[in-house]
């Protein structure tokens, strides 16, 4: 009868920018001298943190002792509910706003960069006006296709158009008033 030993997940911290080389350096040691490592989770949303599966702290420190670009870990377990909502991959169209400057990673236009003008969240689809060309030519494209380069500053959202916005002009609506509509 085999006993099934519980695992829990580990904050090791890390040297910014060499979370994935840190979790090469604990794969590679943890395979040589047999350490029991279940798994390695580098996200790249999580600056300074790498997530190591083991069934115990000690086994973490066996595995991470000694390494480069290794600070410590902290201590006490991460939920896998935690780790969880940081590796779950986020949808484009959700991150985007109006005014944002893209990239296009896919299809005849790939590599130009875009300004966001119209944004059709429940298709999923984006107007863009092309920064790189001469004249304005709207496009518009699947936001699966895109990659966020910058997103808008606020002062250029308060400078949108009302019917960008939804709103009227003070103009426009007190000659609507006039009008009696």
């Amino acid at each position: 009868m085999s006993a099934s030993v519980e695992t829990r997940l580990y904050a090791v911290r890390t040297t910014a920018g060499q979370e994935l080389n840190v979790a090469l350096l604990i794969e590679r040691r943890s395979s040589t001298h047999n350490i029991p490592v279940k798994s390695i989770v580098a996200p790249d949303d999580v600056k300074g943190y790498v997530f190591v599966e083991a069934a115990g702290p000690h086994v973490v420190d066996l595995a991470v002792s000694g390494l480069k670009h290794v600070k410590g870990y902290v201590s006490g377990k991460v939920e896998f509910e935690d780790v969880r909502k940081l590796i779950q991959p986020k949808s484009v169209i959700e991150e985007l706003s109006l005014g944002d400057i893209v990239e296009i990673v896919s299809g005849p236009f790939r590599g130009l960069k875009a300004k966001v003008t119209r944004i059709e969240r429940h298709r999923s689809e984006v107007t863009l006006e092309p920064l790189e060309v001469t004249y304005t030519l709207p496009i518009t494209i699947h936001a699966a296709y895109l990659r966020i380069v910058s997103k808008a500053a606020k002062e250029e959202k308060s400078k949108q158009k009302p019917e960008e916005t939804g709103e009227e002009s003070g103009i426009l609506s007190a000659f609507r008033r006039l009008k009696g509509e």
